[in-house]
């Protein structure tokens, strides 16, 4: 089907239209259909799409419900990165277009002292927050005998914690947070061994591995509505390919005006052996079902 068709004037003369004469408002109900990016794709088109693809109506559907408590909080972020010296770029504003509200949103957002940071999905809208090693409370951390924090490209914080040996291993975490209603997985970012690199190339050091295989880790999540959930994994059989996420649970979100409150944990407190060779990166949740590119799920 081509982009122009014939019709009879008022003349007698036959004419040509185009999708540039349909009116904007038609475009955007069409664009209520399209995701984000093919909104950006079809604004290409012609000036009567450009125009109908940044309409705030078109936007206002593809925003999570509480888009408002979200752009407060990366409003403020921003604001902090500018006192901070960080003057770059355009001040966001709560008085922006939708359009521009959805684009904020989608760069990650640090809070919590720059401990946690919080993101919506380009393509849905789906809310995802990862929360960094240094804002859980891990038994030992302050003892080099233990532990040590790593610098690392590897994570989103640029630090890990790295467990070289301990008899009792207790990670525990806890997030208040302003959800948009649905259907949420959380998940524990780990690693065994120590990732490197030499002349430009990976390596992972693997001489503090040991113990995992003795007793499994176990992980628990509860919500302050009494959600809990709780999965066990030996994490020696996950032991190649690197990074891996290990699901720990789901838990539901019914109301987008009040915060819930989540803790979580993993624990290996068999203390008949030590267990090490372990990096603690991150708490990563996403929307249920998601599943990030490249990444490495390992699931009951």
């Amino acid at each position: 089907m081509g982009a122009g068709s014939s019709i009879l004037g008022a003349d007698g003369e036959w004419g040509e239209t185009s999708l540039g004469d349909m009116p904007e408002s038609c475009v955007a109900a069409v664009l209520l259909y399209l995701d984000p990016p093919e909104i950006c794709q079809v604004a290409r088109l012609n000036r009567a799409f450009r125009g109908a693809a940044s309409a705030d109506c078109v936007w206002a559907v593809k925003l999570p419900a509480n888009y408002r408590y979200l752009a407060a909080l990366a409003a403020a972020a921003d604001d902090e990165g500018r006192s901070e010296g960080d003057g770059n770029g355009k001040r966001f504003s709560l008085a922006a277009t939708k359009k521009e509200i959805y684009a904020r949103l989608c760069r990650p957002t640090l809070f919590d002292a720059g401990r946690k940071e919080f993101w919506i999905l380009k393509n849905k809208g789906g809310l995802c927050i990862s929360i960094s090693s240094k804002a859980m409370t891990i038994t030992g951390i302050d003892d080099r005998r233990y532990w040590s924090h790593l610098a690392t490209e590897e994570s989103r914080f640029h630090s890990v914690a790295y467990l070289q040996q301990i008899w009792w291993l207790e990670v525990d975490g806890e997030l208040e947070f302003c959800f948009p209603a649905g259907s949420y997985s959380l998940f524990f970012h780990l690693h065994l061994g120590r990732p490197y690199r030499r002349m430009g190339r990976r390596f992972c050091a693997t001489e503090h591995v040991h113990g995992w295989d003795v007793t499994p880790t176990r992980f628990q999540l509860s919500t302050s509505d009494e959600q809990q959930a709780t999965s066990e994994y030996y994490l020696h059989l996950h032991e190649q390919g690197g990074w891996k996420l290990y699901r720990v649970g789901d838990f539901v979100v019914s109301n987008s005006d009040e915060p819930t409150k989540l803790k979580f944990s993993m624990m290996q407190i068999d203390c008949t052996h030590t267990k090490g060779g372990l990096c603690v990166d991150s708490v990563f949740i996403y929307p249920k079902g998601y599943k990030p590119e490249k990444a490495n799920i390992v699931c009951v």
